[in-house]
């Protein structure tokens, strides 16, 4: 019943590479459209903040092919999206926050037809004034949601008896997604009111509440489904959900399938970004570089709207560390309300903004003392060494209080050095510099500790569906979404090892909310990563949980005696690979959720 040889540690092609060559891979824009089909195109704020007087859609309603305009008035359900923070309109209603705010959809027979009739629509706006500074947001108290601050020690203090002191700012800028394939939805009138929608989406059941909410229905009634994903890199995480909500509302108005697709100006204008982040510090050290006090103040740059800006925040803070031990430490989050776009998850989701402080405070102390950075670092690592005189207390503690397990990173940095001849090439650098008045060079070694997975645990689970076929062959669904990084290969491979049976006798299909409800967004790295502390020998497959959909299950104890008998019968010992599939699917259909509780 097990293969000779494993499908998971070998390198197998991408499922979809041969397609995606051959220009066969179908993403959203590539479907065939239904009869009838009509597009839209979003109207866009040209005022950063102001009250919203009036819209006068008539020279739009006029111009060949444009069968209507869809205000906040024409959404059949809740106004506002759905989001956790309940912030965030369909489309704007009585002010506009930000220039690029959708204040409706136009609807037409054509793209080109939409977008160009989309500029004609005029808005009577009366400016307000607008928070752009960041500085000025804090100032105001304007916040998108409550400040958070976290200590350990007595900073303060530690700050007043340290033998050396800094203090200074930092500017961390934004950035655009850049995805291949720009946002995209189709919403496709279904029988019965239901509704499908293809969206290119990291998060196919959030996309469904979100419809469901705007058009005043049970989530049951809307399925969403995303074959493949032409980039998202988190710009589609939550964003996604703004273009399927307004083609739904459009398809629902004129009960006719609706494409909105978004035109690459808009998207950089109306979606959001990497968070910017400013920051504010003192640090106090001793004559060796380690710290010995750190006050920071982080600015988040939020924009109009929470989205994931507090999940951001807090990465950002629990991040602030990055592979460094704090002892007396305060870490003060605002995440500041501006009249832009809402920022949201990007790559990395704050941890990066986090990091990049203390690195930066690092790069600063060791001018400061004329020291070698490298060193400065080495100095501050987490490591068994006892806090002070205390041997009861140690430098493996985070923060936020969880203890750093199985840290290699001293001997590993050191190993680095000296393969990478680190003094040799900075000392070959100084010279080049001390004698180049234009050209300067640099060399650095910096260590990274990033969590991976959900801060909100209860998102760090996985569900899936597994067919099998009278021939053998298996289908695979579960709930993480494709957007290159191959998460339907690993668990297709992860499958095949599971079951015994060659690689290509299974299939991972498009990702579908009615085959697996309530999923996680395939987000925070955790698609199919598996953590373990350095020189733990991985465990099977078969024990893993969790995991974007790529954790599948043993057998329970009680199943396996059960039906253990009925794959063990002679008139299937000539078909092994439908012998081993049974026992998971058995237990699979009793998992009517698809869901288990996460190990803790």
């Amino acid at each position: 019943m097990t293969s000779t040889s494993t499908a998971a540690g070998h390198s197998h092609p991408h499922e979809s590479a041969a397609a995606q060559i051959a220009g066969a891979a179908l993403y959203i824009d590539d479907l065939p459209e239904v009869r009838g089909t009509l597009y839209a195109a979003p109207i866009l704020s040209k005022v950063a903040h102001g009250k919203l007087i009036g819209i006068d859609t008539q020279t739009a309603l006029a111009r060949s092919g444009v069968r209507a305009v869809l205000l906040a008035a024409d959404v059949p359900g809740h106004k506002m999206l759905a989001a956790f923070a309940g912030d965030e309109p369909v489309f704007a209603i009585d002010t506009v926050q930000y220039v690029g705010q959708a204040l409706g959809v136009v609807v037409a027979d054509s793209m080109a037809q939409a977008l160009h009739a989309a500029r004609h629509v005029e808005a009577k706006i009366e400016p307000l004034p607008a928070v752009l500074d960041v500085r000025q947001a804090l100032a105001a108290q304007s916040f998108v949601l409550p400040p958070v601050t976290v200590r350990r020690g007595d900073a303060a203090q530690a700050l007043a008896r340290a033998p050396h002191r800094l203090q200074g700012t930092l500017e961390v800028g934004g950035q655009e997604h850049f995805y291949l394939e720009g946002q995209i939805a189709y919403a496709l009138p279904q029988e019965q009111n239901q509704w499908l929608i293809h969206s290119s989406t990291q998060h196919p059941g959030e996309v469904q509440h979100w419809v469901a909410h705007a058009l005043g229905l049970d989530n049951h009634a809307v399925r969403v489904e995303c074959r493949r994903m032409g980039g998202g890199f988190g710009g589609k995480e939550t964003q996604a959900g703004h273009l399927a909500v307004w083609a739904a509302v459009a398809a629902h108005k004129l009960q006719r399938p609706v494409k909105l697709r978004l035109d690459r100006d808009d998207d950089f204008m109306l979606t959001g970004k990497r968070h910017p982040f400013s920051y504010d510090y003192q640090v106090g050290f001793d004559d060796t570089g380690r710290l010995c006090g750190l006050q920071v103040q982080m600015l988040a740059h939020c924009g109009f709207s929470a989205d994931l800006s507090g999940p951001v925040a807090d990465r950002a803070i629990f991040h602030a560390d990055n592979a460094y031990f704090l002892q007396d430490v305060e870490i003060s989050s605002y995440r500041c309300k501006l009249n832009t776009q809402s920022h949201t998850a990007f790559r990395g989701f704050g941890g990066p903004q986090g990091m990049i402080v203390t690195e930066a405070i690092l790069g600063d102390i060791a001018r400061h003392l004329q020291l070698d950075p490298l060193a400065v670092r080495q100095r501050n690592l987490y490591s068994e060494e006892p806090v002070d005189a205390d041997a009861n207390l140690k430098r493996n503690t985070t923060h936020y209080g969880m203890p750093v397990e199985g840290n290699i990173l001293a001997p590993l940095l050191s190993k680095l050095e000296l393969s990478a001849h680190y003094q040799q090439r900075r000392e070959a650098i100084l010279a080049w510099n001390s004698s180049s008045k234009v050209i300067q060079r640099g060399i650095a070694i910096t260590p990274v500790k990033f969590g991976i997975s959900f801060t909100a645990t209860l998102f760090n689970q996985a569900g899936a569906l597994v067919h099998v076929y009278l021939d053998g062959s298996i289908s695979v669904n579960h709930g993480g979404t494709e957007m290159g990084q191959g998460l339907h290969t690993k668990v297709a491979q992860i499958v095949a090892d599971e079951l015994g049976v060659p690689l290509h006798r299974v299939r991972a299909s498009a990702s579908d909310t009615s085959k697996i409800p309530n999923a996680s967004a395939t987000a925070a790295s955790a698609g199919t990563a598996v953590c373990r502390r350095p020189g733990d020998h991985p465990q099977s497959h078969a024990q893993l949980r969790g995991g974007g959909g790529a954790g599948l299950c043993q057998p329970h104890p009680a199943l396996e005696r059960r039906f253990l008998p009925h794959t063990q019968n002679p008139l299937r010992q000539n078909h092994p690979d439908r012998a081993a599939v049974l026992l998971l699917c058995l237990q699979r259909s009793l998992h009517r959720g698809g869901y288990r509780h996460p190990h803790r």
